[in-house]
Order: C-alpha cells, then sequence, then structure tokens
C-alpha cells in the first residue's frame, strides 16, 4: 500500500486530530461476548438518558467510559479518528491468518495468492462457464487440478454442484495421470468421492456417502496431521472417506483436483469467497482479504447504530416504556454523520485489496442485509430501505452489491428447505430481499447491465431438491392407506406436507414477484423498449439454449431442470390466475378484470385468438424446432406463406355437454377448470369453429424421446417390443381424413408496430409449452413411476404379511420377515417421494391451469387440422404436451375433478383430436403418430373411457379404418394392443375377473369396415399375415438358439 495514499487502509489519514475538549483511551479490553442486550444494560448508571459519548462507545464496541465528556457536537472528524485507532488492530489480527505454513500457491498470472484451475493439468476440454471458477466440461471426461498444493495442516475448499451427474471431486499429487478415461481417483495418491454412483475412488471403487443433487455444496477436507480426507455434503459429514494416506514433503502436495463428464457443471470455491459451510478446523487454500475483519466491523457497529434507532423509535410510543429502555442520548443529531462516515470508510476498505470486493460482497454485506431485512416474515422493510439509502449515497457501493447480488442468486440455488423454519425456508428469504433490493430501479438497472443478468436470473429460480436422506429429514414420519404404522404418523405427515406445500407455495409467489419486477422494468436504452422486453429476451435465450436439453448427451449450458419448473410455473399461473398487477401500460391484452375478479389468459371466455407468426416467421429463435409437417426448408417450398405478419387465426372457445348445450367461460355452466357439479362435457362442436388464416412455414425434425410414461402404460404381455426393420405396405390417402380447404378465410391486421414488440400472452403460452416438454414432462414421468411403484408396494407388503401369518416354519417365517423389512424400506422411500411429488406438483391451482391449458391447445389445434398450410407448420412439442399434460391430468393424486366428471368434460375433445390423426400422413414423425396410437391404447383398456370413445362422433367415423390402416411394421403392436382391448372376451382373450371389456359397438365397425371395403380388408390381411409369419419365423429362430445354448452335454 503506498504510503503517500490519501488514505490509510480506507480512512482519511489527514484527520488524525482529536477534536478539542475530547480524549479518546482504549483500554484494550476483548470486545468479544458483548451482546446488544448487554451493551444497552450494562452500561446505564440510572435510568435516564445517558451522555452522548456512552452512546459512541456501544456502537463502535468500545471499552466503557473511554470517551471523556466533552460539549463539542459529534461530527465526522471524531467518528474517523475512532476509527482510524481501531484499524490497527484489525490490521493485527489479519497478519496471523496470513502466515500460512504447509501450502505453496502457484502464480501463473493470477498472483501469488490467489488460488485457480491450474490450463496446464486440464486434460480434454473444459470451459470456465462464469468467472471466476465455475466450470463446465466439454469432453466426455475432463479433469483438472488447481494451482496450490498443501502437505502440512487442515485444509478444504467446496464445491457447489450445478449439476448432479457423474464428478469425482478430491484431492490428487503432482505425479498422477491424467486420461480420457482416467481422473481423480483412479490412480495411487488421488483420493475422489462421486455423488452420482455413491462412491469413493481411490484405484479401486467402494461404497461412501450420500447421493448429491443440484444445489449441493461439497466439502473436501484433507487433514495432512492425521492424515485422513473426508467429504461433507452441505456441511454434514459424511464420515472418513481416505485415511493413511501418503505424507508428502515440502512443495510436493496434494492438489485440489476435480474431473466431470461431458456437460457436468460446478462451481469451484478455494477461499476467494467465504464458504457456505465452513468446517471447524480446517483452513480455506486461499486466505480471505485483509480487510474482511475491518469490513465485518464496520458493518457490526452500523448495525448497533440501527438498532438504537430502531428502538428509539419504538419507545417514543410509550411514556413507561421510554422510562425503562430509553439509555442513550437522541440518535436524531447523531445518526446522519456516525451513519456517513462508516458507509463511506466501508466502501473504501472494499476496494484497497484486489478480490476484497467480491469476499465481502458474498460474505458480511450479504449477512449484514439478511440481519436488517430479516430471514423470517414479518421483514423489516423500513430497515433495509434504510440501509440502502445510506449505501447508495456512495457511488463506489455498486459493485459490492453487484457481488451482493451474486451472492444471493446463489444462494437461491443451494439453500434447502428445513422443516422447523417452514414456511419461510428455502431460497424464500433470499428471494424476498431480492425482489425488495430489485425494486430500487438504480439497482435493477445495475443487475440488467451485468453480463451475467440472465444466469444470475436463473439462480433465483433455482430451487434445490432433496435426496432420499433429506426427505427422511423432512418427512420423519410416513403413512400410506391400510399402514399398521403409529396411527400417529397419518396426522403428522399431514402436518408434515402441509407446512412443506405452504413453503413451497411462498418460493413460488417470490418467483412470481421476481418476474414481475423483469416485466414492468423498462431497459434505459435507445429506441426506448416497452414493459415485457427485458423478460422475453430472457425467455427466449433460455429457451434456445435448452431446445435439444432432452437430446443425450445434451448440449452445453442447458439450464437446470428446476429453472425450467419454476418459469413453467410462474407462466402458468400468469396465464390461468392472473397477473396479479395492474395493466402494465396495456401489454396484457386478455388480462380480464372486474371489481375483485382476475380471470387470466387461458379461462377468458368467447372469441380465441392466436398469432400465427409464432410459427411461420423464419428467425434465429425459432427456425430450428421441429414441426409436424417436416423441415423448414421443405414446408418453405410445399407450403409457401406470403405476408406472414397479417396472420391471426380466431376461433369461438367452449364444447357442448351431452344435450348439445354451449358451455364456455363465458356461460352460466363452466368448464371443468372452472368446476361445478352440473356441468358435462361432450363432445368439440365443429359448427363453434371460426378462423382466419393463410399458410405458414418452418422447421421439422423427429424427437428422439417420446412421453415414455404414456408408452409404458401401454406395453402388455408379448406385445411390448417395437419391431422397426421390416417394410411397410401401408398406404394412406389424404381423404379418409375429410381434409379440405377452409372457407371464409379472412386476414386480421396486427393494431400496430408497437404490438408487435409488445410481450403477448400467446407468447407465454408457446414458452410455457415448450418449458412444459422441457421440464415438467420428466417430472410427471418420475411421479407416475414412483405412484405406481407405491402401489406394487403396498400390494406385496400385504401378501408378505399374509404369508407370515399362514407359516409355521420359523425358518420360513425370519426369512419372510427379513423381506417384509426391505419391501417396507422401499414403500417407506415410495411414499416419502410421492408426497413429494404431490406437493411439488400437484397443487389444485397447478392442475387446473393444466387443464386449461389442454383444452385450449387441443381446441387450437383441431382448428388448424382443418388447413393443411398451417397445420404443417405447428411445433411437435405442442402435439407431445398436450398428450403429457393429459395423461398427467388424468393420473393426477388426489385427482383434479371427479373421474366421472372428467371423463364427461375433458376427454371428448381429446378423444376427436387423436382419433383423427394417428395415422395422419401430415404428421411427417411415426414417433408422434405413435404417441396418439399409445394414448388410444392406454385409455380402451378402462372401461368409462371406452364408453367415451363409443359415444365419441369422430371416434366412431374415424377410428376403426384407421386402426386397420395402420396395421404396418411399425404400429403393428400398438394397433394389435388397441384391437385386443376392442374385442377382448369375444374369442380373443379373456377379460380379468371374467367380465367383458370388449365394445361391441367397434367390433361391428370393423366388421363393416372390412366387409364394404375389400380392398383395405385385403391390404390388412396381408400385413397381418406377413406380420404373423415374421413373427413365427423369429420365435422359432429363438427357441433353437435357446435349445442350443443350455442344451445338456
Amino acid at each position: 500500500m503506498a504510503e503517500d495514499s490519501g488514505r490509510f487502509g480506507g480512512f482519511s489519514s489527514g484527520i488524525g486530530e482529536i477534536s478539542s475538549g475530547l480524549a479518546l483511551i482504549l483500554s484494550g479490553e476483548d470486545r468479544k461476548g458483548k451482546t446488544l442486550k448487554t451493551h444497552l444494560v450494562s452500561n446505564c448508571d440510572d435510568i435516564g438518558q445517558q451522555p452522548v459519548e456512552r452512546t459512541i462507545e456501544h456502537i463502535f464496541d468500545l471499552p466503557y467510559k473511554s470517551i471523556h465528556s466533552s460539549t463539542n457536537p459529534i461530527d465526522s472528524h471524531l467518528i474517523r479518528s475512532i476509527l482510524k485507532k481501531e484499524f490497527g488492530k484489525f490490521q493485527e489480527l489479519d497478519c496471523v491468518y496470513s502466515n500460512k505454513d504447509g501450502i505453496c500457491i502457484l502464480n501463473n498470472g493470477h498472483g501469488s495468492h490467489t488460488v485457480v484451475i491450474d490450463e496446464a493439468s486440464i486434460c480434454g476440454d473444459i470451459k470456465i462457464f462464469k468467472q471466476p471458477l465455475l466450470v463446465e466440461s466439454l469432453a466426455m471426461f475432463t479433469s483438472a487440478r488447481a494451482n496450490a498444493c498443501v502437505w502440512k495442516g487442515k485444509w478444504m475448499y467446496e464445491v457447489i454442484l450445478e449439476t448432479s451427474g457423474v464428478q469425482q471431486l478430491g484431492w490428487a499429487t503432482f505425479s498422477c495421470p491424467f486420461t480420457d478415461h482416467k481422473g481423480v481417483g483412479d490412480a495411487e495418491d488421488s483420493y475422489a468421492f462421486d455423488g452420482r454412483r455413491v462412491t469413493k475412488w481411490n484405484k479401486e471403487s467402494e461404497r461412501y456417502g450420500q447421493s448429491w443433487v443440484a444445489g449441493d455444496v461439497i466439502g473436501c477436507c484433507i487433514d495432512l496431521d492425521h492424515d485422513e480426507i473426508s467429504f461433507y455434503r452441505n456441511g454434514i459429514s459424511l464420515g472418513v472417506a481416505f485415511s493413511g494416506i501418503r505424507k508428502m514433503e515440502p512443495g510436493m502436495g496434494y492438489y485440489p483436483a476435480v474431473s466431470l463428464s461431458q456437460g457436468e457443471r460446478c462451481d469451484l470455491n478455494f477461499g476467494s469467497r467465504p464458504f457456505k459451510y465452513p468446517i471447524g478446523g480446517f483452513l480455506p487454500l486461499q486466505a480471505p482479504p485483509s480487510l474482511n475483519s475491518l469490513a465485518t466491523y464496520l458493518l457490526q457497529c452500523l448495525s448497533r447504530l440501527l438498532e438504537l434507532q430502531f428502538v428509539e423509535k419504538a419507545v417514543s410510543t410509550s411514556v413507561e416504556k421510554l422510562r425503562r429502555l430509553k439509555r442513550f442520548s437522541p440518535l436524531e443529531e447523531l445518526f446522519y454523520p456516525i451513519s456517513n462516515v462508516i458507509c463511506e470508510e466501508f466502501v473504501c476498505a472494499t476496494d484497497v485489496e484486489a478480490g476484497s470486493t467480491e469476499y465481502i460482497g458474498w460474505g458480511p454485506f450479504v449477512s449484514f442485509l439478511m440481519e436488517a431485512f430479516g430471514m423470517q416474515a414479518p421483514h423489516d422493510y423500513e430497515r433495509l430501505d434504510t440501509v440502502l439509502n445510506l449505501f447508495l449515497e456512495h457511488g463506489g457501493s455498486h459493485v459490492i452489491f453487484q457481488h451482493a447480488i451474486n451472492a444471493l442468486s446463489c444462494s437461491c440455488k443451494t439453500s434447502p428447505l428445513v422443516l422447523m423454519d417452514c414456511p419461510f425456508s428455502g431460497s424464500y428469504s433470499y428471494l424476498a430481499l431480492t425482489c425488495h433490493i430489485l425494486r430500487r430501479e438504480e439497482l435493477m438497472v445495475l443487475c440488467w447491465k451485468s453480463p451475467d443478468f440472465e444466469f444470475l436470473l436463473e439462480g433465483f429460480l433455482s430451487r434445490k431438491g432433496p435426496n432420499k436422506q433429506d426427505l427422511q429429514c423432512l418427512m420423519p414420519s410416513v403413512w400410506w392407506p391400510g399402514s399398521c404404522e403409529d396411527v400417529s404418523h397419518e396426522g403428522s405427515m399431514r402436518l408434515t406436507t402441509s407446512a412443506l406445500s405452504e413453503a413451497i407455495s411462498k418460493i413460488e409467489e417470490m418467483h412470481r414477484e421476481l418476474c414481475r419486477l423483469v416485466i414492468e422494468f423498462i431497459p434505459p436504452i435507445t429506441p426506448p423498449q416497452l414493459p415485457g422486453s427485458v423478460f422475453r429476451s430472457f425467455l427466449q435465450n433460455l429457451l434456445l439454449k435448452n431446445r435439444n436439453a432432452d437430446h443425450n448427451p445434451a448440449p452445453s449450458g442447458v439450464s437446470s431442470n428446476s429453472v425450467i419448473v419454476s418459469l413453467y410455473t410462474v407462466i402458468l399461473h400468469f396465464l390461468s390466475e392472473g397477473f396479479g398487477i395492474s395493466d402494465i401500460c396495456g401489454w396484457m391484452k386478455y388480462y380480464y378484470k372486474k371489481p375483485g375478479v382476475h380471470v387470466g389468459f387461458l379461462h377468458k371466455g368467447g372469441q380465441q385468438s392466436f398469432p400465427l407468426s409464432l410459427f411461420l416467421k423464419n428467425d434465429a429463435q425459432r427456425s430450428d424446432i421441429a414441426r409436424l409437417g417436416g423441415s423448414f426448408k421443405h414446408l418453405s417450398k410445399s407450403h409457401p406463406v406470403d405476408d406472414v405478419d397479417r396472420e391471426v387465426i380466431r376461433w369461438e372457445e367452449g364444447c357442448v355437454d351431452n344435450e348439445g348445450a354451449q358451455v364456455t367461460h363465458s356461460t352460466r355452466q363452466k368448464p371443468c377448470c372452472c368446476y361445478c357439479s352440473d356441468l358435462e362435457f361432450a363432445s368439440v362442436s365443429n359448427d363453434q369453429i371460426r378462423y382466419t388464416a393463410k399458410g405458414s412455414r418452418g422447421h421439422g425434425s423427429s424427437s428422439t424421446e417420446r412421453s415414455a410414461h404414456v408408452s409404458a402404460e401401454c406395453s402388455t404381455g408379448s406385445l411390448n417390443e417395437e419391431i422397426v426393420d421390416k417394410p411397410s405396405s401401408s398406404d394412406h390417402a389424404e381423404h379418409e381424413f375429410g381434409y379440405r380447404p377452409v372457407q371464409h378465410l379472412r386476414s386480421v391486421p396486427r393494431e400496430s408496430q408497437l404490438t408487435t414488440e409488445t410481450l403477448m400472452e400467446e407468447e407465454l403460452l408457446d414458452a410455457m409449452l415448450l418449458l412444459y416438454h422441457l421440464g415438467l414432462a420428466p417430472s410427471f414421468k418420475q411421479a407416475a413411476y414412483y405412484m405406481s411403484h407405491q402401489s406394487q408396494s403396498i400390494s406385496l407388503l400385504e401378501d408378505t404379511d399374509k404369508q407370515i401369518k399362514d407359516k409355521s416354519s420359523s425358518e420360513q417365517v425370519k426369512r419372510l420377515k427379513e423381506a417384509r423389512n426391505v419391501y417396507r424400506e422401499e414403500l417407506v422411500d415410495c411414499v416419502r417421494q410421492c408426497a413429494w411429488y404431490r406437493i411439488s406438483l400437484f397443487a389444485r391451482w397447478k392442475l387446473r391451469g393444466m387443464y386449461a391449458t389442454c383444452m385450449w391447445i387441443v381446441q387450437f389445434l383441431l382448428v388448424l387440422s382443418k388447413e393443411d398450410s398451417l397445420f404443417v407448420y405447428i411445433p411437435e412439442f405442442y402435439l407431445e404436451a398436450l398428450v403429457d399434460c393429459f395423461h398427467a391430468l388424468r393420473r393426477s393424486d388426489p385427482p383434479f375433478v371427479p373421474s366421472t366428471i372428467f371423463i364427461q368434460q375433458g376427454l371428448g375433445p381429446f378423444v376427436t383430436f387423436v382419433v383423427t390423426h394417428f395415422n395422419d400422413p401430415r404428421i411427417s414423425s411415426a414417433d408422434l403418430r405413435d404417441l396418439l396410437l399409445q394414448s388410444i391404447s392406454v385409455l380402451v383398456q378402462f372401461k368409462d373411457y371406452l364408453v367415451a370413445f363409443e359415444s365419441n362422433e369422430a371416434a366412431v367415423r374415424c377410428m376403426p379404418r384407421a386402426l386397420l390402416s395402420a396395421f404396418d411394421n411399425r404400429s403393428w403392436i400398438l394397433v394389435t394392443n388397441i384391437l385386443l382391448r376392442l374385442c377382448k372376451g369375444s374369442g380373443f382373450g379373456l377379460s380379468k375377473h371374467g367380465e367383458s371389456s370388449s365394445s361391441d359397438l367397434f367390433q361391428n365397425l370393423l366388421r363393416e369396415a372390412c366387409m364394404h371395403d375389400k380392398v383395405l380388408l385385403s391390404a390388412f390381411l396381408n400385413r397381418l399375415f406377413n406380420t404373423l409369419s415374421w413373427t413365427m419365423t423369429e420365435f422359432s429362430v429363438s427357441v433353437r438358439e435357446m435349445q442350443e445354448k443350455y442344451q445338456v452335454h
């Protein structure tokens, strides 16, 4: 530090004299252990107003009566002189830590005290995703070491998991080789922990630790005094992983090292920021800045000053409280000069040393803000506003605020739900603080100008999920129907799930508040922007980078699934429940408002419309989206579109009930999402559809993974494998589908250029469907798996209990009881997982929004299916999201509405669409057509659903002929399943319990189709016998191979 600097350690060096008449005496007493409360009470001579000197002593934590009386006013000179004398003590404290032994940091251009990744050690391809040390592997397997090694003492570093795949984290010597297949833990003197595979590695693997999840903080600790290596997950020890590790020579010690598989990301913290979970006795590899203690002290002084201000305001309303509590002189004449100097010196102190602003911003400053604001509601908004006002008066505070916002974003990723803190648990407190900070335009602009703005938003939208051990802590008692557990467990679990539901609801509320702030924000740029432009940009970029997130391997930089789910939930609430805010500059066209009534876009009755430019424009954001009709190049030639910007399609919302009455959101009878018990839907009325459109263009590609949770339900018996290598003999005639040009089309011009720049609800709906496809569909798939497994486990446990009662042999009973313990443990895990998915996915308002989305999309698709030039441009994810969402609603637990109501109101339009399009040649992807066939196969196995098919006009008219036509080399298994279920009990197998679930109606329709269309019958029989011949050939070959393999010699 330069000796002629204008400031000494961040304090004014030219103001060294103490004000006349005052003598500052610092006794050097130990300041530890003095709380605010004891200071307030012990420093009082009587119950009355104390002199100003006692107030200053309390604020700056000085010994009692170390400041003598004075008649001079308190000014900035005095405050700075006090702080200057205190500064020397903190220099001495920080020097003790800086003299570390047992560590060597190589200076590779970042300084001799900065620990980073040693670029020379990298094997593979690693990308700095975000400075300074958020890294991602771009190769199949990437390994790297840090530029610091240790050989004595106790050291640690932390790893924040951005992803939860295969990562090997630990320590390795310089001599350990890294290759494309070997990394940390794969050699001698190399030790690693991998939470994905729950193993530890040192040449060989061994079971260790817990499974990890995204957002976990892994502490990697090495104790060279006892020759041990241990790991911590979120501050909880996983036990000693390795003992008796080899001692190393000075300068030749153990390096922090990581190995990441492709697409894995983690944030390494060697000490440049405060640890999330510091472990007692272990030091960070990189020493904290020397002024950290001083900055912490200044914030503590300001905290005591604010507390005194709070006490003075609180007691001013009661004379009695004034007599008992008011100990110090009034703060009106003290607050501004003291607070101003503290803030000024704090800002200067953070800027003295390289790296100190980041460390202090992530640590002491965020802790101070949170203390002022309050972790639990009700929050102290007034005190936080006071703090913000004080610091924002100093221009240099912007940098530290930027680091604080980064720290808050990171905290949202890593904060777990804690049952005892509910409902204000998880990321709630950090989100609430962030939302209040960003209400300041100055700070919102600061955040928006950050190069990491979108990354920060993703962090705020992250929500850390639980692993098995976390769920055990969140739900200590479990119960299920028919359970033999303690009767108190049922009530306990209900209270637990209720508390967790409320906690998640609070977090989702804060997510919506944050997104509202971003939507309302108007960036200070030219040309002027409208509200929503920043949010649109964020949404488009997030969708662009995650568009292929369902591929394997996923592209680089994809978002966490929790971010996608959170953003979907925000948009679903906006579109279904309303925005909860006033009309923002008129951009929310469909936000229906009445006094005390908020109707979202999805529940708006009357005429519906959709801007087809979302499909037809050839822009970088959408040109590579897979479409129903094929590639963009093909569609642009076969279905060219003119005047794209003027394309809007319109139709009348609603269905008809069994008596032919109109049922819409505008009528007295309401749809299922606005449930009323006398409502019954039957089918979509084609007479109600009116549209205005021309043509379209787009791009298509086949999707690799299709609604596996629907496919799982479709596989029965031996017909559960897909045959793909046989030639197809099926022909599809377009006239079979009744397609014809739409009459009375009219083009609707946009209101103005302003509207095209305005964020529209239709854009949000389009984005929400893609978010559902990417994030929610896999989550519902997992939920369906656990719910199915729970039912199976309950049955298995009950059967085992019966066997135990029936068995007389003690040995058999012993084995059965051992098996029962295993089954019960699996069941308990399933019950917790199912409860978690019910809490996080099946909130009633979410199911209501999902149902409204299904009905909106299916009517929209039915409208567009009447016009070839538009239908082919529909994105594939519209159809996939519709099918996934419908089946998720059908299986929802608890049910969204009674099954009979759901069938009457929601099944008709969906059945109409699937039966008319599962063999539609305009859908180029065979996977998508199979998806529709799978839906039919799933539904017709249930008698109630089969009745809905029989009463559906489109199913009766189209399905029999289309099924016979679709029987080819690819779809024969699915078609056979459907035909078998339609004819079951009529010579093609017996139904369960002897009950017939077949359909006489569809049997007659199939018979008539075969009798009246000899060409169709001939083609079907040819394909049928070809398939039978091929099947028998394959079967005989398999039997012969089995005989040869297991032949007894």
